[in-house]
């Protein structure tokens, strides 16, 4: 997943998790893969930053398929971030599928056949971090079997000019649904346990996702917006509107906001929790902002994610964790906060990298 850009910028009981499903780490036949998680603790850990992580670590970020090109260059690098997140706690990792799509691979000259078995690569380098950390019996003491979510991000991210912090594409319906739908698919038979249906920048694209996900009934996801203030989604329809897009959805479990400025995340967490019908989901960035056109981060009011987590469940988050420039770092802390927060829990951390 790349998580590139930064915006420009009560309690309540959670109708999706059901009470007395096993949630000693075994597979369960369920159609949310998060309730077990959410009957054991106070909230789902997710994982930080990967884009920026990658760069952090030496990888070439600069060429327009960004985190996508590190998938060809050094699949290995993913794989230990992924591995780094799980023994920080993070109960979800997440592929590098988000500035991963068919045009953009094919833009940067790499052919269709090849352009698919990066994207199926994507869910693979997850899918083996995530049985490396569980074959290890004492990374699986006190915790639940992770899981893996393939990232679908926006159609803004395939033009990597900022625009999925903005939504002014310019498309139709048609036009979003025959750029999403063949990602959709691959993605879908790689086999992750979730989808992240991220950084959204307006309501239109997430009613098409959504729509899309009829064609396949048995797949499950969450649904999470960019914002641009403590209201709004970047494009200007209200969260709570975009939120709503998961009422009556079997396919959608949880909707809320990621890759927005962390003060904006309580309040955006409020406006939506008193009509919320699936669990909230919040992953702010650290609260740089991104310049698109110069490519590089402008400072900002750098917030780290473990400071605010408290305050998020409150508000209704029952997912919880980092987005750009977040790193393993950030969560441990992050999940430490959560447990202390509830006097402890059958999951824990294993450790801070």
């Amino acid at each position: 997943m790349l998580r590139t850009s930064a915006s420009s910028c009560g309690k309540r009981s959670i109708p999706r998790a059901a009470e007395g499903r096993p949630a000693n780490g075994d597979p369960v036949a369920d159609d949310d893969p998060l309730a077990p998680f959410l009957a054991a603790q106070p909230a789902v850990v997710l994982d930080g930053g990967l884009a920026s992580e990658l760069e952090r670590r030496g990888a070439d970020l600069s060429d327009a398929l960004w985190s996508a090109g590190v998938l060809q260059r050094s699949p290995e690098s993913i794989r230990q971030v992924h591995l780094d997140y799980l023994q920080a706690g993070a109960d979800v990792i997440t592929c590098a599928s988000y500035q991963a799509t068919l045009d953009g691979f094919a833009a940067g000259g790499i052919s269709p056949g090849e352009a698919v078995e990066l994207l199926r690569l994507s869910v693979r380098l997850a899918l083996e971090a995530r049985d490396a950390f569980w074959s290890e019996p004492a990374n699986r003491r006190g915790r639940l079997r992770p899981l893996v979510a393939a990232s679908v991000g926006p159609y803004g991210a395939y033009l990597a000019d900022g625009s999925e912090y903005r939504g002014d594409y310019g498309l139709g319906r048609g036009e979003l649904r025959s750029f999403h739908r063949p990602r959709l698919s691959v993605l879908l038979e790689a086999g992750p346990d979730v989808l992240a249906l991220e950084t959204l920048p307006c309501k239109l694209e997430g009613e098409v996702l959504v729509d899309l996900l009829h064609e396949h009934p048995q797949a499950r996801a969450w649904l999470s917006f960019s914002c641009r203030d403590a209201r709004h989604v970047s494009h200007g329809e209200t969260l709570a509107d975009c939120v709503a897009l998961a009422d009556g959805e079997r396919s959608i479990v949880a909707a809320g906001v990621n890759c927005s400025a962390p003060h904006y995340v309580e309040a955006l967490l409020q406006s939506c929790a008193p009509g919320a019908t699936v669990p909230l989901v919040a992953y702010p960035n650290r609260g740089e902002c991104w310049d698109a056109e110069l490519r590089a981060w402008r400072p900002g009011a750098v917030e780290p994610p473990q400071l605010e987590v408290e305050r998020w469940i409150d508000a209704g988050a029952r997912l919880v964790g980092g987005c750009c420039r977040t790193t393993p770092r950030d969560i441990a802390r992050l999940r430490r906060r959560m447990l202390d927060r509830s006097g402890g829990s059958r999951a824990n951390a294993t450790g801070e990298p």
